[in-house]
């Protein structure tokens, strides 16, 4: 029996030893110098800081894809064939599928076309009158994919806005469907940050207000709505449209006579089967505001000053009151294109995702955005973890996809498309790791080792391994973590939250530089990128080879529907 348990002890001694010295060997190939080398090229200007679609993406592709082979990362992109010459033809060669590293989609990129008309029509009984306003003098619109032609009556839903908890809706009590809708920018309360509405639905994070919007946007679409009319009392957007700039413009990273062009003047889209994502949203201004809502009895501060208080929405029909216009659009298609490889697992249909952006702003008019840590850093991450995956030598239990996604700064393309696909086709995805900018220190970074992981809340082991392996493997990085019910925001990690599944984020730091030609490499801090990617390593080494960090705190429906 003794002799038993002392082979059990050493065996167990044994595999213990070979997982750690696995693990180890994965750790020693994360150095500063190979991140180095490979973050000085895709940031260097030979890329052109890598805007989706362009010579310069392509090459980062090109690299990237390279980088993958080199540390014998397979393939997981489009199917091909070769190509036989005509020799080898008549030889009897015939073309042979295989599999690529690049995963392919097209974008539309659109933008206002030369006619846009707007009319705010009056009916009264025996009459009808038409006010016809002129595009950028009185009114401003972000069309859809492509033109329309719409007349359709008129209703204010308020803010538009309903919180997570649906206790107060501004659709609640109207019906939108099939009518043009009338909303104020914002939420209840937020003119006065001594209100209950400013107190209860504030929204709190980076990007808080644009994301507000948008869902605003998307849950009028949702219901229906044909056209949002957006008014802005504390703003006077007429100001934006003027033509006759007299000064030069001189922004913190630019001194011309003429402003640079705008990389998000354009929009992009990814088509699905069916046209969606065209609601033509509208912005007005203070006159045409005003013909709107006269006769309806509604005074906008007064509107404001009672919802902040009462907390009760106070959407309305307007009587009488319609809309008509008609949009043009300016549209074109660009290939794009992901960055896929693999290492096949034991269990082979079933696929973390280690994923980052390497897109960034591009060149315009002649000024290149590098995008060293947004997210150049990001990518590096990426590739470091592949090749430290197969310096361990081991085979994990599950398959690990290695992604570089194009097309985040226009909307998340890239990763939206891979988990449309891979729904699809029924691939059992179980995880998300996303690294977006991971290289910089915030402002009282004075140690320089601040960072942060967002992760899936129900899934807590993935925090708690977090911690252990700081400490266990005694890295320098002070982690905030912050896990959350369904992590969204503006990074890659959103649409698989969206899909229900687990994700875990890093982010070192929002800085000054941040879409700015001075996000360079000499302002990266490299220690901090090492340590968080051996931190992003260790836990999806960890993951890959068990199933532990599976459990969650969220109850079977089941188990729900009883209670």
């Amino acid at each position: 029996m003794k002799k038993f348990s002392l082979f059990l002890i050493l065996f167990i001694s044994g595999h213990l030893l070979v997982a750690q010295n696995e693990v180890e060997k994965g750790l020693e190939a994360i150095t500063k110098e190979s991140l180095k080398g490979q973050l000085e090229f895709l940031a260097s200007d030979w890329t052109e800081g890598r805007a989706v679609g362009t010579k310069g993406a392509y090459i980062a592709a090109d690299y990237i894809a390279s980088m993958f082979q080199t540390y014998g990362i397979q393939p997981f992109g489009d199917e091909a064939y070769t190509r036989p010459s005509r020799s080898e033809r008549m030889a009897g060669a015939r073309p042979e599928m295989y599999r690529t590293y690049y995963q392919s989609f097209g974008l539309i990129e659109y933008e206002p076309g030369d006619e846009q008309v707007f009319s705010v029509v009056t009916s009264k009984p025996g009459s009808e009158s038409s006010m016809d306003f002129v595009y950028r003098t009185d009114f401003y619109v972000q069309t859809g994919t492509v033109g329309q032609k719409v007349q359709a009556p008129l209703v204010f839903a308020g803010y538009g806005y309903s919180d997570e908890s649906k206790t107060y809706d501004d659709l609640k009590k109207i019906d939108v469907d099939g009518k043009i809708v009338v909303i104020l920018q914002g939420y209840p309360g937020h003119g006065d940050t001594t209100s209950a509405g400013y107190e209860k639905y504030k929204p709190e994070g980076r990007y808080a207000a644009y994301y507000l919007e948008r869902n605003k946007i998307q849950g009028l679409q949702d219901a229906g709505a044909l056209a949002v009319i957006r008014i802005s009392p504390d703003a006077n957007p007429m100001k934006g449209w003027a033509q006759n700039d007299i000064y030069r413009d001189n922004g913190g990273f630019n001194e011309s006579d003429k402003r640079p062009n705008p990389y998000y003047g354009n929009r992009m889209s990814l088509p699905g089967k069916e046209l969606g994502g065209n609601l033509s949203t509208f912005t007005v201004s203070e006159r045409v505001a005003n013909e709107i809502l006269s006769g309806s009895g509604i005074n906008i501060e007064k509107f404001e000053e009672e919802v902040a208080k009462s907390l009760q929405p106070a959407s309305q029909e307007l009587a009488g009151k319609s809309a008509a216009f008609k949009t043009s659009v300016n549209s074109k298609v660009v290939n794009a294109r992901n960055v896929v490889g693999y290492i096949e697992g034991e269990n082979k249909d079933e696929f973390i995702v280690v994923g980052g952006h390497y897109d960034h702003l591009g060149k315009w008019d002649g000024v290149i955005y590098n995008g060293a840590d947004d997210n150049a850093s990001g990518t590096v991450g990426v590739m470091e973890i592949a090749k430290a995956f197969m310096a361990t030598g081991k085979k994990p239990e599950k398959s690990v996809v290695f992604a570089a996604w194009t097309g985040e700064e226009k909307g998340l393309f890239g990763s939206t498309y891979f988990v449309r696909e891979a729904k699809e086709k029924n691939e059992n995805v179980v995880l998300n790791l996303n690294y977006d900018m991971i290289a910089r220190n915030p402002e009282n970074d004075s140690l320089g080792n601040q960072a942060h992981m967002v992760y899936t809340e129900a899934n807590t082991v993935i925090g708690e391994t977090t911690k252990k392996n700081i400490e266990d493997y005694d890295i320098n990085l002070d982690l905030e973590l912050r896990p959350s019910e369904r992590p969204g925001g503006g990074s890659d990690h959103a649409p698989f939250a969206q899909e229900d599944i687990p994700i875990f984020y890093f982010m070192a730091a929002m800085h000054p530089d941040y879409h700015q030609p001075s996000d360079e490499l000499s302002k990266i801090n490299w220690e901090k990128m090492q340590n968080i990617i051996k931190v992003g390593f260790l836990n999806t080494w960890k993951f890959a080879n068990s199933d532990d960090w599976k459990k969650t705190t969220v109850k079977p429906e089941a188990e729900v529907e009883t209670e």
